[in-house]
C-alpha cells in the first residue's frame, strides 16, 4: 500500500469517484454530482479554499483506490479563534484500519509541521459543510447534505484511540403529527405582539433579493455555536449559486420586523436522496429532469437551515415561521420531516422541536486527537 497526494485532475477525478465503487452495492448511500464536487476542490471556484489549506491523499494498493481523506486547516480558525486545529473530511476507506492509520497519518504531518494541536474530523471546511461518521442507523437511506459511511469507520478510530469530538442526531418527524391549529392561532399573536409580517415565495429571483440578509443573520443567530465559523460575502455568493436554485421557493420562508429588517429564516429542501442515487453522479442526460421533477413535487423534506435574530429569539418567532411552513408542507402533501444534523448538546434547538413528536433516527459524531500523540 502507498498513499498518494492529489496533483492532477485525474487524480481529483479519482478522489471524487473512489466512494462510487466502495458504495456501488448500497442502498443508503447518495452519491454527490461528480462535477459539483470536483468543484468543491477547485481553487477559484469554491471560495472556502481561499482561507484554506487543502491537501487530497488517496490509498492505493495494487493500483487499486482502497481511501481517501482531505487534509484541511481552517486558517480562520486558527489564528482568529485560537483554535489549533486539523480537519479531515471527505474520508473514506476499506474496511483495513492499516489503511485508516495510514491516511490519519499523513493529515497528522501536516498539522504537526504546522505546530497544530488537534486532528478532528470527519468535518469539511466551514458549518454549512457535511460533518460526523455515522454511528447508527446504517439502515436508513442517507441525505444530499450527510455523508454515509459503513459501520467500521467508528471501529477504526475506537481502535486507533481517538476520542468522541462532537455528537449530532439526526430526527425526523411526520407532518401527521403536527398540531397546526397551535402553530396558526401563536403565529397570529406573535404577530400581533411584535408587528411582525411573514414572507412567502414562489418565485426564485424573489427570493434572491433577501438571501444576502438571511446569511447575515445566519452569521449572527448562529454566532455561540461551538467552533463556529462566519461565512463572507464569497461563500454566501457560492452558497446562492450552488444551494438556493434546487430549492423550491416556496420552502422558504423569511419574517421580518416592523421596519421590514429580517429577523427570522426557514429554508427546507425537498428530498433529493431517491433523484441522486438515480442519476448516479451525472446530472446530464436525466438527472437534472429528476432533481428538478423532486424539487416540483417533493414527497419528503429536509430541514436545512432556520435561525433567528438574538433579539428576537425566545419571543416565539419560530411559530411564525413554523405555521408558514406547515401550510405548505400541507398543501404539496408532505409526509416525513427530516431534520438536520444537530449537535446532541444543543438543548435549544430540542425544545424547538419537543411539539413535533420528534424521533431520533441517526447519530453521528466527530473524531479528535491531541497530535502528539499520533
Amino acid at each position: 500500500m502507498k498513499i498518494i497526494k492529489v496533483n492532477t485532475k485525474i487524480q481529483l477525478t479519482q478522489f471524487v469517484k473512489f466512494p462510487f465503487d466502495l458504495y456501488k452495492n448500497s442502498k443508503q448511500w447518495v452519491p454527490p454530482i461528480i462535477s459539483e464536487e470536483i468543484n468543491n476542490f477547485t481553487h477559484g471556484v469554491n471560495p472556502n479554499l481561499d482561507d484554506c489549506d487543502l491537501n487530497l491523499f488517496l490509498a492505493v494498493e495494487d493500483n487499486l483506490i482502497i481511501g481517501r481523506i482531505a487534509a484541511i486547516i481552517n486558517w480562520y480558525e486558527v489564528k482568529t479563534q485560537k483554535i489549533r486545529k486539523i480537519r479531515f473530511g471527505w474520508f473514506d476507506t476499506v474496511d483495513d484500519i492499516k489503511v485508516t492509520k495510514a491516511l490519519i497519518n499523513e493529515v497528522s504531518k501536516i498539522g504537526k509541521k504546522h505546530q497544530l494541536e488537534i486532528i478532528e474530523g470527519p468535518i469539511g471546511f466551514s458549518n454549512l459543510d457535511k460533518v460526523g461518521v455515522l454511528t447508527s442507523g446504517y439502515d436508513e437511506i442517507s441525505t444530499m447534505i450527510t455523508w454515509y459511511n459503513h459501520p467500521y469507520y467508528k471501529d477504526h478510530f475506537e481502535k486507533l484511540n481517538f476520542n468522541i469530538g462532537k455528537e449530532y442526531l439526526e430526527n425526523k418527524f411526520e407532518f401527521d403529527n403536527i398540531d397546526t391549529e397551535y402553530y396558526s392561532k401563536m403565529a397570529t399573536i406573535i404577530k400581533k405582539r411584535y408587528s411582525l409580517k411573514s414572507i412567502s415565495f414562489n418565485s426564485t429571483k424573489k427570493v434572491l433579493s433577501y438571501v444576502d440578509d438571511m446569511f447575515y443573520l445566519f452569521n449572527i443567530s448562529y454566532s455561540k455555536l461551538s467552533s463556529f465559523i462566519p461565512i463572507n460575502d464569497k461563500q454566501i455568493k457560492y452558497m446562492k449559486e450552488k444551494f438556493i436554485s434546487f430549492i423550491n421557493p416556496e420552502f422558504i420562508k423569511f419574517t421580518l420586523d416592523n421596519e421590514g429588517k429580517l429577523i427570522g429564516f426557514a429554508v427546507i429542501m425537498p428530498s433529493f436522496a431517491k433523484p441522486l442515487q438515480k442519476a448516479n453522479g451525472k446530472l446530464y442526460p436525466f438527472g437534472l429532469f429528476r432533481l428538478l421533477y423532486a424539487k416540483i413535487f417533493p414527497k419528503n423534506v429536509t430541514l436545512f437551515l432556520i435561525g433567528v435574530h438574538p433579539d428576537y429569539q425566545n419571543k416565539g418567532v419560530t411559530a411564525v415561521l413554523f405555521d408558514s411552513l406547515l401550510k405548505t408542507l400541507k398543501n404539496k402533501g408532505i409526509k416525513d420531516c427530516i431534520r438536520t444534523p444537530e449537535l446532541k448538546d444543543n438543548t435549544a434547538i430540542s425544545n424547538l422541536w419537543k411539539n413535533f413528536s420528534p424521533v431520533t433516527y441517526k447519530t453521528r459524531c466527530t473524531y479528535t486527537k491531541d497530535l502528539s500523540s499520533l
